[in-house]
């Protein structure tokens, strides 16, 4: 039976642009719920971190028939007139399987995905950084300056696009559609908006293998020409598993970073002390950005699906039941982090100690991007703008899960 007292109720007032307390109550009161929704959710670091390395499902095909997330899974198949020839992919990402198909897809992505590919990308990723940085100082001097558009979102969209070897024509419409398939990480209620989710996937999925077919007549030197070649004991990615991937690594390539950046920017104007500390400091970035990640997480929340009777304290979860891992709350949990928890401190000792990437066999695969990027971005931030300053509200996306800013007014003198 359903926890009587709902402590989490993230469509309530107010809740996207401030969902600490709501975590904090749960962490204290009842930090293993079963929701009224049709859901289970922990919130303390230890519960979480062990939940990610547990072993459980992420396949929705797993939960419990009639459940809200079976229900939400089922809705995004649901043909399309338009799209009737469309092959669909849906549920063939690694991040919506269990291993042993996980453990082979990853395999082969990260086959191409490697740290040396990443780390060969600061060069590039430090120039457009610099030239955001002259962009922002501009709009700065007549006080409409919006670090989002500017700085958080351009520079890892510009980024993974350049990995993938997308055309700068494509840019526009991938960039809308892919603001539409993050939805699918939330709780859909509205029937209108499910439909233009469905049909920006589809869509999408379209322009991908648009574009395997050109990679594949004419190849490049970009990741995505090295994905469709990977391979393993003979193994390859089929068609619709490497248009699958491919969104997955553009999508999450992009709209994660851009939170990491744009809520830690925010994070660090609101402690102006932490600001000026990166700024005398610069040595500090990398961990900066690991106090980042904990403090406000790109990703609040991740999921798993039990496969057999999950107990935790005197709780025990059935089988089938979907689990969201609370990786926000997880993160401000002061009996990991202490009693400060819920401050920004740059030189934090233990701030790696975050799940913000998750953790088991799905940690993140992109997170040495993530950390790259953000470090290049905020070092060279803090160390051109000492004074950086909020110059007006904050406008938050209204997301629960990928929760982020859509636009961040800052004056830079």
């Amino acid at each position: 039976m359903a926890d009587t007292e709902t402590l989490f109720d993230p469509f309530a007032p107010g809740f996207t642009d401030d969902p600490y307390p709501a975590y904090q109550r749960l962490r204290e009161t009842s930090p293993v719920q079963e929701h009224p929704f049709g859901f289970w959710i922990l919130s303390r670091h230890d519960d979480v971190s062990a939940l990610l390395r547990s072993g459980h499902s992420v396949d929705y095909r797993n939960t419990a028939e009639n459940s809200v997330a079976r229900l939400q899974a089922d809705a995004m198949l649901q043909t399309d007139p338009e799209f009737s020839e469309t092959m669909d992919t849906y549920g063939l990402s690694m991040l919506d399987r269990d291993p042993p198909d996980h453990t082979r897809l990853r395999g082969l992505v990260a086959k191409v995905f490697t740290p040396r590919s990443v780390a060969a990308l600061e060069p590039y990723i430090a120039e457009l950084v610099d030239e955001a940085l002259d962009r922002l100082a501009d709009e700065g001097k007549n006080g409409n300056a919006d670090l989002i558009g500017t700085l958080a979102f351009p520079i890892p969209f510009a980024v993974i696009s350049r990995m993938l070897g997308i055309p700068d024509a494509d840019h526009n419409r991938i960039r809308e559609l892919s603001g539409l398939l993050v939805r699918t990480l939330e709780p859909i209620g509205d029937a209108d908006l499910l439909v233009r989710i469905n049909r920006a996937r589809l869509a999408m999925q379209e322009i991908v293998r648009s574009l395997i077919d050109t990679k594949r007549a004419h190849p490049a030197d970009d990741l995505l020409t090295a994905l469709i070649a990977a391979e393993s004991d003979g193994d390859h990615l089929t068609d619709e598993e490497l248009v699958a991937q491919v969104i997955l690594l553009y999508v999450a390539g992009h709209e994660t970073t851009v939170n990491l950046i744009g809520n830690g920017t925010l994070a660090l104007l609101r402690t102006p002390g932490e600001l000026k500390k990166l700024h005398d400091s610069p040595e500090l970035a990398t961990n900066a950005v690991e106090e980042m990640l904990r403090y406000d997480a790109p990703v609040q929340q991740s999921r798993r699906i039990t496969l057999s009777p999950y107990t935790i304290g005197d709780r025990t979860i059935p089988p089938g039941a979907f689990v969201i891992a609370a990786l926000a709350s997880a993160n401000r949990d002061e009996d990991t982090f202490g009693p400060d928890a819920s401050t920004l401190r740059i030189d934090r000792p233990n701030a790696r100690n975050h799940v913000s990437f998750g953790g088991g066999p799905h940690h993140c695969l992109g997170a040495a991007l993530a950390r790259l990027e953000a470090r290049v971005a905020v070092e060279r931030l803090a160390s051109r703008f000492p004074t950086l300053a909020l110059a007006g509200e904050p406008t938050w996306n209204g997301r629960i899960n990928l929760r982020g800013l859509d636009v961040l007014p800052v004056a830079t003198a």
